[in-house]
């Protein structure tokens, strides 16, 4: 056990980056404490799991904990175009013929305190109720942080490494200004819980259902089944759309939005809404660097992306699995350079722009699975393989040559040139004052993991 506060690495945030990269750092020999601000459990929106996320877990050695968990298991996804037509379920065991191709539906209250408590299972020293108030520099180089102590009192912690997985907080690359929006993916949310709403029978009862509004929205509802026969609703939308014009009643709102969208409505017709109204302001986003001497950053403080294809918990998981691996090979070699702990930032970022390619093609207007399968059948493989979240593997990205047929692919959100990265749109401070000004409609916004 660590004395006199100094750890081997400090990790500021209890969410799923923040709790994986403690567990696997812990499980293989390193001294970590977590400062968590909130008191777990507490609602995160963010139920459903991508089945490359197995892989993490096995490492976490949490899937025994995950096999005997009342948590819904998710075989496939399925989507609906904007006239209804329902697409065949795209079953991930068609591409991976292991166990690994089931994943599950979770309640992120009860997921996110699982993953928390594991990590304190494992030998990291978590608090909770503990609020990250600096970080602590040394010239350039990242030594500690100060925390307030749930009396009030302040202490401060020394570590070799410090991880920043404060969620959209995102304290440091805010601090540093490296945050990039992404020029087209701003988004509003509502969404609710409804018990009793339809579920189908056998395998596609887990499904995740991707249903598009209508022509315009720019939108689409996501239908999760959890346990206790609870299903999250929610729609997705362009925030003039969805909002713009239309009072304060949100309830009313997202109705009528259910209304609208038949392969939802049909579905929630005889279920009973057992929850308030929750409501986001979403965009997507990403930090121009994942590290800095002595610190490295993770999960949503890195980067947020559509939740289309439910990517966010598996690339905080894949992001802590990447960490751990940087932060062992700095200690290896006693160097703890931003040159070290960026190594695989690289690795990292294609991953990400494989996912995102496929949120815009989404978003483009006419486009459909469906459609485009129909001329290339033998491209179901890969659709089924970036559905699972195998993004980061070599050749992945073959599928948007003939995508590119049916819609806009994008160019990197930023890109080396010379040496230098250049991004596509403003850094963090501008472009977040700018859509808080436009968008501001929200009084209840809840984060997003």
């Amino acid at each position: 056990m660590s004395t006199n506060n100094n750890y081997d690495v400090i990790v500021m945030g209890g969410g799923p980056a923040g709790s994986s990269v403690a567990s696997i750092l812990a499980r293989e020999g390193r001294q970590v404490i977590l400062f968590e601000k909130e008191v777990f459990p507490r609602h995160h929106i963010g139920e459903s799991l991508m089945t490359d996320t197995y892989w993490t877990f096995r490492r976490m050695g949490l899937l025994e904990k995950l096999r005997d968990s009342p948590f819904v298991r998710k075989y496939s996804v399925q989507f609906a175009n904007s006239a209804g037509k329902e697409s065949r379920p795209f079953y991930f065991f068609e591409a991976v013929h292991h166990e690994s191709a089931v994943t599950w539906q979770v309640t992120r209250a009860k997921f996110d305190e699982l993953l928390i408590n594991h990590a304190a299972e494992q030998g990291a020293v978590v608090h909770q109720g503990v609020l990250v108030k600096q970080v602590l520099f040394a010239g350039d180089r990242a030594v500690g942080v100060e925390v307030q102590m749930p009396d009030g009192s302040r202490e401060k912690f020394f570590a070799k490494v410090v991880v920043d997985a404060t969620g959209q907080m995102a304290m440091l690359s805010n601090k540093f200004r490296w945050r990039l929006r992404d020029p087209k993916l701003k988004k509003a949310v509502l969404y609710s819980y409804f018990k009793g709403a339809h579920r189908e029978p056998d395998l596609n009862g887990g499904a995740t259902l991707v249903l598009r509004t209508e022509p315009g929205s720019g939108g689409w509802f996501w239908y999760i089944p959890l346990e206790d026969d609870i299903t999250s609703v929610g729609i997705v939308a362009d925030p003039d759309y969805l909002l713009k014009g239309r009072g304060q009643d949100l309830a009313k709102i997202l109705q009528e939005e259910i209304e609208k969208c038949e392969p939802c409505h049909k579905r929630v017709a005889k279920g009973e809404r057992v929850d308030k109204i929750y409501s986001i302001l979403d965009y997507s986003y990403r930090s121009k660097h994942n590290a800095g001497n002595g610190f490295i950053i993770i999960g949503d403080a890195y980067g947020f992306l559509d939740p289309i294809y439910s990517s966010g918990v598996l690339l905080a998981l894949k992001m802590a699995e990447l960490a751990a691996d940087a932060i062992h090979d700095s200690f290896q070699h006693d160097d703890f350079s931003a040159a070290r702990l960026s190594q695989y930032q690289t690795k990292l970022d294609r991953g990400i722009e494989s996912m995102r390619k496929l949120v815009y093609a989404f978003y483009n207007e006419g486009f459909s699975f469906s459609g485009f399968l129909r001329k290339y059948p033998d491209e179901r493989f890969h659709i089924i393989n970036l559905l699972i979240g195998d993004v980061f593997k070599e050749g992945v990205d073959a599928v948007y040559g003939p995508m590119s047929e049916f819609a806009e692919i994008p160019p990197p959100l930023y890109e080396q040139v010379d040496g230098t990265l250049v991004a596509q749109t403003p850094t963090g401070e501008e472009s977040e004052l700018l859509l808080t000004a436009k968008y501001n409609y929200f009084d209840d916004r809840v984060a997003t993991d």
